[in-house]
């Protein structure tokens, strides 16, 4: 093994004027202050706002989630890349984080499934990271400081760090959303997914609204007896409607739900004229849809061990979270109730408006990665489309 390159990962923070350093040894892709000021591609590698997440496994899937995007991940579980990577996990058709910040790298995977180390998997698809950091000083400064922006450079550079910062974008008021969502609509399974679900009798037709969707969540409506269409995240709600859809599933993904108003407008159009079952962003955008507001998390959920209470059953699930907004449950409507709690914070992690058979959580059932507690929510979702078919054929 060659000896790794000194690096650094510089914050942009207003009580530290020059940056606030965290030292330690470069893997994954090569980055410099050149390659952040050429780069032009769609996912920008080395900067980013710095979040950090508390599962303990599942560092492929989470690479893997464009809810991801823009972000740069801290692991706080000290041990990365111990199983390696294979062709089986990932939950999109390439990585979405633009960093990857643990306390020691393995590069001598063993697992039984493993095919590749993570170091050759970030450095083919562009992503530096840093090992060596002291990730609990980290993850303690972000939970006091909030997330911040940061960039991870070679030791030698970081006197251009501070002044790249200025020059690279903002994520306030980006609609990150439609940076990562399908340009066209397509058939589930993806050509990309390598272990996609085999065709056989489907009994409901869900549309899924790409705001980053992950594919467990695909995979989750199809084993269901789902038919699957997905299309992109400004589809209007007329040309989906158009499609006749059983039921409409709106996904997770990246940034500030507010920065995304046509989201809103279609999920708008979508009340109480089908189905609609929401998750992570797509909770955000129906909490807006119904008129509430959203706010930005202090650091944000994420992690795999999030405990949520959830108020159908009086029973405490954990779940699989990722996200830095959430929805003000005292701006929702009065037909709109809170049906799961998430007890670290007491915010709002689900909601559902009965008589418009439409129903939220802010997290992700689909369990990639994650524990199953919430895998039922998709179950809860066949069984809407079933009565709202039911209720139909009644009508007429």
């Amino acid at each position: 093994m060659s000896e790794r390159k000194k690096g650094v990962l510089v914050l942009e923070d207003p009580a530290h004027p020059e940056g606030l350093v965290f030292e330690g040894e470069l893997i994954g892709a090569p980055i410099s202050r050149e390659i952040l000021l050429k780069s032009n591609r769609d996912r920008e590698g080395g900067f980013g706002e710095v979040v950090f997440n508390t599962a303990m496994t599942g560092y492929q899937e989470i690479l893997t989630d464009p809810s991801y995007y823009g972000q740069m991940v801290v692991m706080t579980y000290p041990h990365i890349g111990n199983t390696g990577v294979n062709f089986e996990d990932p939950e999109s058709a390439h990585p979405w984080a633009s960093g990857l910040i643990v306390h020691e790298f393995s590069d001598r995977p063993s697992n039984w499934r493993s095919q590749g180390t993570l170091d050759h998997y970030l450095k083919e698809h562009g992503i530096p990271g840093l090992t060596g950091i002291d990730t609990r000083a980290l993850t303690r400064y972000l939970r006091s400081r909030g997330v911040l922006r940061g960039v991870i450079l070679p030791a030698d550079e970081l006197k251009y760090a501070m002044p790249l910062l200025k020059e690279l974008p903002q994520f306030e008021g980006r609609d990150l959303i439609s940076e990562v969502t399908t340009k066209e609509a397509y058939h589930w399974p993806d050509p990309a997914c390598r272990d996609a679900t085999p065709p056989f009798k489907k009994l409901y037709k869900v549309v899924t609204v790409d705001f980053g969707v992950k594919w467990n969540s695909l995979r989750s409506l199809s084993d269901r007896g789902c038919d699957v269409t997905v299309v992109p995240a400004q589809t209007t709600a007329a040309e989906i409607l158009k499609m006749k859809p059983d039921g409409v599933f709106l996904s997770n993904g990246p940034g500030d739900p507010a920065a995304a108003p046509y989201a809103a407008e279609m999920a708008r159009g979508l009340l109480g004229r089908v189905p609609l079952f929401g998750i992570c962003m797509g909770h955000q955008i129906l909490g807006i849809a119904l008129g509430a507001k959203t706010f930005k998390l202090k650091f944000g959920h994420r992690g795999a061990n999030q405990p949520v209470f959830n108020q159908w059953h009086k029973q405490v699930e954990i779940s699989s979270q990722n996200h830095g907004y959430a929805v003000d449950p005292t701006t929702l409507p009065p037909e709109a109730e809170v049906s799961h709690i998430h007890l670290n914070d007491q915010t709002c992690a689900g909601m559902v408006v009965r008589t418009k058979r439409a129903f939220s959580v802010q997290y992700h059932p689909e369990s990639c990665p994650g524990p199953h507690d919430s895998q039922n929510l998709f179950d809860v979702f066949i069984e809407m489309m079933k009565e709202s078919r039911d209720t139909q054929k009644s009508v007429h």
